[in-house]
């Protein structure tokens, strides 16, 4: 049913069609080179001719287009370009809802937070068959926030008494220099991502009670040795940025009952030396020890703003 070819017919008589399909149609060039579809102009109505998902695709991006035009009184190249991209990965999404829902990873205070991508779904069935799993992916994969997820479902599922989550306190190419205030004042600029995390899944009296009684600890990764935990689910956040010593400190304080996950991106090292990185040297070390997992995402499990994707390819690219 959804590969038969249907016919749709959008009348923008209310507008110049030259404004919405650019000059030698330029625009509607540019959304058939990204998406199969057959679009015809005549007069002020368009017809498309596609299958179901296309058409529905392409019907989103016009009334988009039409939308920005009214706002912004003139639509160029680049936003037909970003209203391409979103469409796509919104119905992307929206595709795989189905196929994750059945991997609810927690209930937050907007709802259930489910795997948005293939990797992400590898990342959750990892996570499910190994205690101490490595995530390395690129910014906005969601590797973090779903890590902190886990931890909070085995939380509230009462698999663990308590979770700690820590970062190495490595600035990421720029000294703060000295900051005022306690120890927390100091630190907390290392850990903001992890509190914005838990903010987003728990309610603000629960959240503050919880790190007021320590079931939710947030660390500098220097504050690890020496502990033992057991019954504790581990997260240790932008792991690059950990020397071999402290990662080797680290997958150590795993106690009894425990799951750990570690996170990081292996191309944003800001350590003096990539040699020195943890993370880097980890999945020589302790690759196809039972119960010890690995997920990589990329750029196809990008999930915040359709350009990070693009700013990553293009990083990639030198």
């Amino acid at each position: 049913m959804i590969n038969r070819i249907l016919e749709k017919i959008i009348d923008v008589k209310s507008l110049d069609l030259v404004s919405i399909l650019g000059v030698a149609d330029c625009n509607l060039k540019l959304i058939q080179s990204e998406i199969p579809i057959s679009i015809i102009a005549r007069g002020n109505k368009i017809k498309m001719i596609g299958n179901k998902i296309n058409i529905d695709q392409v019907n989103q991006i016009f009334n988009e287009m039409i939308e920005t035009l009214n706002s912004k009184g003139g639509l160029e190249k680049s936003d037909v370009k970003n209203l391409i991209s979103m469409v796509k990965v919104k119905d992307n999404y929206d595709n795989k809802q189905e196929i994750s829902s059945h991997y609810v990873i927690c209930y937050a205070k907007k709802g259930i937070v489910t795997p948005k991508t293939d990797g992400q779904i590898r990342y959750c069935k990892t996570v499910n068959n190994n205690d101490v799993v490595f995530c390395n992916g690129p910014a906005g994969t969601g590797k973090t926030f779903l890590a902190v997820c886990f931890a909070i479902s085995a939380l509230e599922s009462n698999l663990i008494d308590k979770i700690v989550l820590c970062r190495p306190a490595v600035e990421a190419g720029e000294n703060l220099g000295f900051l005022p205030g306690d120890l927390k004042d100091k630190v907390d600029p290392y850990l903001a991502p992890l509190y914005d995390a838990l903010n987003i899944l728990y309610a603000e009296k629960k959240l503050i009670k919880l790190l007021e009684t320590k079931i939710i600890e947030i660390v500098p990764l220097a504050y690890m040795r020496g502990r033992t935990l057991d019954n504790s689910f581990m997260i240790l956040d932008e792991a690059q940025n950990s020397t071999i010593t402290q990662m080797k400190m680290f997958l150590t304080r795993l106690g009894v009952g425990s799951k750990s996950i570690i996170t990081g991106d292996v191309t944003q090292i800001d350590l003096q030396s990539k040699k020195e990185s943890g993370l880097v040297q980890v999945a020589k070390v302790l690759r196809g020890i039972k119960g010890i997992g690995f997920a990589n995402l990329n750029q196809n499990d990008v999930v915040r703003h359709p350009l990070v994707k693009k700013i990553i390819e293009a990083y990639d690219r030198l």
